[in-house]
């Protein structure tokens, strides 16, 4: 467990005032201390004592990173608003907008519907990281308050224990890494593990208590030898020893599957020097004296990290053949390694914060922030929860490093390809993309990237158009939303095409029965007259009418309760002579209304099932053939049509024939997989036919299967469309 000094009030303006200096600021820090005990009087923590020890080791805590006056005023109040019923209007007048802004920043959200504790998490840390794109000094103030907490989670359950520990460890610790400010970060990971797993904490630290003693005498003498060596070149330094942090070993143990006798930077020293021109002369003079381990040097100065981290890593055999990993940097570079933002931006007297200023100076300092920025001003079209997913793969989980051909770094998670780096680039770099160089080679657009990588893109003006087969293979959610958003709207605009197209139609049927368009080119009227066509909406309605899957004449007869016109006489005493056959009941339950009994037949190219839309056709000699309304070989005729409707009720035994089609990807078993859901959902198999496309790997699958009506099909449809593989299913004409 961390040590921790209990601080008070008196603590946090003596740390302030190793800084700061004017009175002004002072007084300050100090009427915000006096506001706080004031306003969390009665309050307590879960351990018993006074909610106002936590405020102290906050603003404590931020005093220590040395950060401006009012950030530390924020972080006295930043519980003021939520657990005092104090309006950030009010704090606005009892000292300033700025502090209120802060304060209502790191607040959580108040009473909003949410499905589930996930749900609030996410909108919480949404609102938190907004708010972070705007100042950075939110995530400060936020960081240090869940350090304190992480310190005194003990008293908590076990269950808010694990909650908290693991909020921690899967958003706050990367937060605090990407951002640079090591201190916070470790100390979260190895709280975070504690309580996640308290055996195997308890495990490394008995490993690493075992030969402490050993492992120290063996630091100590390597540290004499190396300053022996520095004094004599007349380089000024520090040099000390320093532990690894639990969680990184157990990471280390994990994930590369090393044993803990492995893990070759137990043994650490860092040295601390003027320049960087004394960090290279330093790592000469080791590399001269001790023997190098291969592959385990790494330059951070040339190429710093994604969050400022600079300094050089070396491997080294010391003389007992124990192996030691050194680093090597500048006071400044040892600074913002441990501090990191916080230390680049550290408060100085007389300065004043211009926020848009130091967001200007953070896009340029760490190169993720500002994709950060756009993913968070994005945000507002994701769910809470959408977006923390994003957040958490593109941003925190980013560590390949590639670069494009002038030389900038952009970072991108494992298994990112050329189409996630060219939308982290911009947009419509990645709309445009159609080839992409890697290294001087042309490679496919699916390339998995590796740190380090020259990545190009060639894109083109005439086709700028993504593909949707590229959201089988992009890693990154920002990718990944902007293909889908693109492809959305593009279809929009197609169908929007289609909708007016439809519409055209419709109005010209209208026209040419002389009907009033004002009056019947209404879309809430033809919206009313939507599900007799078994869609949902006017948009719908008008697509169909455009694709011809829906007949404009019988939209138009229901829109204005209009009938066919009669037939003429002739016709009728035909249909009523002898010519034709009687039958005074329909086998497959189909009446004509105004006709006494007339042979009637389901057509073979379409088949009609129960409660399909249907509509009827007079042939010569042959009755009436019944078809569905979209039928093809009817959908454009306007003579010899007849209404034909299903009786209320049919013979429960009675079954329809209906074509299916089913098109799907290539696999073992999807044959069979296609029979049993037929058979699962009580249709009958009357024939399949299935063909192989070789090039595509897709199989066509056409099938007859008899059902009770429409319900049934729909149902068998349904979960057709559930099995594995399966692309398309839909009904087929013939």
């Amino acid at each position: 467990m961390v040590s921790v000094k209990k601080v008070c009030a008196e603590d946090v303006l003596s740390e302030a005032k190793q800084y700061i200096t004017n009175p002004e600021s002072l007084s300050l820090i100090q009427n915000s201390l006096n506001y706080a005990f004031e306003k969390h009087a009665g309050q307590f923590r879960r351990n018993g004592e006074p909610y106002i020890v936590h405020i102290w080791n906050v603003s404590y805590i931020l005093a220590k990173l040395r950060v401006g006056p009012k950030t530390i005023c924020a972080g006295i109040l930043h519980d003021i608003i939520e657990d005092c019923d104090v309006s950030k209007e009010q704090l606005a007048l009892d000292f300033d907008e700025e502090i209120a802004n802060l304060v209502e920043s790191v607040t959580k959200i108040g009473n909003i519907s949410v499905k589930n504790m996930k749900e609030y998490q996410a909108a919480n840390h949404r609102k938190l990281f907004i708010a972070m794109a705007k100042d950075v000094r939110v995530i400060l103030i936020k960081l240090v308050d869940r350090l304190h907490n992480m310190r005194t989670l003990q008293y908590m359950s076990e269950e808010k224990q694990k909650r908290i520990a693991s909020e921690t460890l899967e958003v706050y610790a990367p937060i605090a890494h990407r951002l640079g400010i090591s201190e916070i970060k470790n100390e979260l990971e190895d709280l975070s593990f504690l309580y996640l797993d308290s055996e195997e904490y308890h495990h490394i630290a008995r490993l690493l208590e075992a030969k402490k003693s050993e492992r120290d005498a063996m630091v100590k003498k390597m540290i004499e030898d190396i300053s022996a060596m520095l004094t004599l070149h007349n380089i000024k330094y520090r040099i000390f020893g320093r532990s690894k942090h639990l969680y990184s070993i157990y990471r280390k143990m994990t994930i590369k599957g090393k044993r803990f006798e492995e893990i070759l930077d137990l043994l650490a020293i860092r040295i601390v020097t003027e320049t960087e021109l004394n960090c290279y002369e330093t790592l000469g003079y080791i590399h001269a004296q001790y023997r190098p381990i291969p592959g385990r040097l790494k330059d951070y100065i040339a190429m710093p990290k994604m969050n400022m981290y600079q300094s050089l890593h070396t491997t080294i055999v010391g003389d007992a053949g124990s192996i030691f990993e050194i680093q090597i940097r500048t006071e400044e570079m040892d600074s913002i390694a441990e501090r990191g933002v916080a230390a680049h931006w550290r408060y100085k007297e007389g300065s004043k914060y211009d926020p848009r200023a130091e967001q200007k100076e953070i896009e340029d300092k760490l190169s993720w922030f500002k994709e950060f920025t756009t993913l968070t001003g994005e945000s507002e079209d994701n769910t809470p929860t959408d977006y923390m997913e994003t957040l958490t793969r593109d941003i925190f989980e980013a560590n390949v490093y590639v670069m494009t051909p002038m030389g900038k770094v952009i970072d991108l998670p494992n298994g990112s390809t050329p189409i996630d780096f060219a939308y982290r680039v911009h947009t419509d770099v990645g709309h445009s993309a159609i080839g992409a160089i890697v290294n001087d080679a042309l490679v496919p657009l699916n390339t998995v990237l590796k740190t380090g990588d020259v990545v190009q893109i060639k894109t083109s003006k005439q086709f700028p158009d993504p593909s949707e087969d590229w959201l089988k293979f992009v890693k990154t959610n920002q990718a990944r939303n902007k293909i889908k958003n693109y492809l959305l709207k593009k279809e929009f605009e197609r169908r929007q095409e289609k909708v007016e197209i439809g519409e055209k139609i419709i109005s010209d049927e209208l026209k040419k029965r002389g009907f009033d368009l004002k009056e019947f080119m209404d879309k809430k009227k033809i919206e009313n007259i939507s599900g007799f066509f078994q869609v949902d909406n006017y948009v719908d309605l008008m697509y169909g009418v455009s694709q011809k899957s829906i007949n404009p004449i019988s939209v138009v007869e229901k829109l204005t309760n209009q009938k066919k016109p009669y037939l003429d006489s002739e016709l009728i005493n035909k249909i009523n002579s002898k010519d034709y056959k009687r039958q005074s009941t329909s086998k497959n339950g189909l009446k004509v209304s105004g006709i006494d009994s007339m042979m009637m037949s389901l057509a073979q190219c379409c088949r009609p099932v129960y409660k399909d839309s249907i509509v009827g056709y007079i042939t010569k000699g042959q009755g009436v053939k019944v078809h569905r309304s979209n039928c093809p070989n009817i959908v454009n005729l306007t003579t010899r049509l007849i209404d034909v409707e299903w009786e209320d009720s049919v013979n429960v035994n009675t079954r329809y024939d209906a074509n299916v089609l089913v098109v799907s990807r290539d696999r073992n078993f999807l044959f069979t997989d296609i029979v049993t859901v037929v058979s699962q959902y009580k249709g009958n198999m009357i024939s399949i036919n299935s063909t192989v496309n070789q090039e595509e790997l897709t199989v066509t699958t056409k099938m007859t299967i008899q059902v009770m009506d429409l319900d049934h099909l729909n149902t068998i449809m349904t979960n057709l469309k559930k099995v594995d593989s399966v692309i398309v299913v839909e009904r087929q004409f013939i």
